[in-house]
């Protein structure tokens, strides 16, 4: 009985701890504790489109898990709360005023790229032009993923002396012309506002290549476009386009390659290996004559699909033959023939129709 009481006060011990500590930001973002910086933020961006408000009306929660997901991205990323986190936990971070309550998306809208729209609120105020640019990335990254971070001159606008005239509008006026008459007419009214200049400034921004991104898919920089005096800049969009590769060609999830053999393993079979795009090898083998032109299929070795990294395309693999340059002996050439044993077959057709 004594043992079964020291064990309940334990137990409640252990959550009383629980809950001082406060919220496991682990937890919440599913990575270990010994998860790298980047393993953080590929966790928060798959888990904040998943989690968002819009996306998950019917869940009465959904807010919440929203804001907790915020709160542990803003914790973990940052080192020195982190740290802090590690020790003593949540608490202690509120204790110190370490916890800003920021945004949950306040990151993918300034150093961190968004895939997506955003939102969908009627823009008021003036906007100034995105600019829209191609991002070359390789086969390699589209495979594992990748952080690429790109350096962004953007002009900047900083307070500078005098005044000047903003928010410029047409107005209709009326203009007395005597007693009883009067006319309408529209005029341009403006404000006066401080004056500023464009000062450029350089920002580096980081975009995440996610596995299975496809070309023309974009990735939004919200506010880091051209400027617009008065009213919002613009957004930055990059696009995605692949580098050409020396071993691979990709057409949607799957991967095509070519193998050259030579006659002797064409004839008698053959086994190899295929350096895949992030090192592991490909084992391809076959104990039957292999003939040019011919393919084979390995599943689940192409490209991991963008919405599900956890299926892949398959890699197709297209067979040429090398035949030998060098000159026969007839001794040779008889040999041949009783290997062989084939009979001359000199048939002539239209290939292109399959005959």
């Amino acid at each position: 009985m004594e043992m079964r009481i020291y064990l309940l006060l334990i137990l409640a011990f252990s959550q009383t701890l629980l809950v001082l500590a406060g919220r496991d930001f682990y937890s919440i973002l599913g990575i270990p504790k010994s998860a790298s910086l980047n393993q953080i933020k590929k966790a928060y961006r798959r888990l904040a489109k998943e989690l968002h408000p819009d996306k998950n009306q019917d869940d009465p929660d959904a807010s919440q898990k929203f804001q907790d997901l915020g709160a542990a991205y803003e914790v973990l990323s940052d080192p020195d709360k982190r740290k802090k986190y590690d020790t003593c936990g949540e608490e202690c971070l509120k204790k110190d005023d370490m916890m800003n309550g920021a945004d949950p998306f306040a990151s993918f809208f300034g150093d961190f790229g968004f895939f997506g729209g955003g939102s969908n609120n009627q823009q008021e105020t003036p906007k100034g032009a995105n600019i829209v640019m191609d991002l070359y990335v390789t086969l390699e990254e589209l495979y594992s993923g990748n952080f690429v971070e790109i350096t962004r001159n953007k002009p900047v606008m900083k307070p500078a002396r005098g005044t000047r005239k903003c928010n410029c509008r047409q107005e209709m006026v009326t203009r007395h012309l005597g007693p009883g008459r009067f006319q309408m007419m529209q005029q341009n009214v403006c404000d006066e506002c401080p004056n500023v200049k464009l000062v450029n400034e350089e920002r580096t921004l980081e975009i995440e290549i996610e596995p299975g991104m496809v070309d023309g898919q974009e990735t939004k920089f919200v506010a880091e476009g051209e400027p617009h005096l008065d009213g919002d800049p613009g957004d930055l969009i990059l696009r995605i386009q692949t580098h050409p590769h020396s071993v691979f060609e990709r057409r949607g999830d799957d991967l095509y390659t070519n193998v050259t053999l030579s006659l002797q393993d064409a004839l008698m079979g053959f086994t190899m290996e295929i350096d895949h795009l992030d090192g592991h090898k490909v084992e391809v083998s076959r104990d039957k004559i292999t003939w040019p032109g011919a393919r084979i299929r390995k599943k689940g070795q192409g490209m991991p699909n963008y919405d599900n990294n956890n299926l892949f395309g398959t890699l197709f693999i297209t067979f040429d033959v090398d035949f030998p340059k060098t000159e026969f002996t007839e001794e040779e050439k008889e040999a041949i023939k009783k290997i062989l044993n084939q009979s001359p077959n000199n048939k002539v057709y239209n290939g292109l129709r399959g005959f």
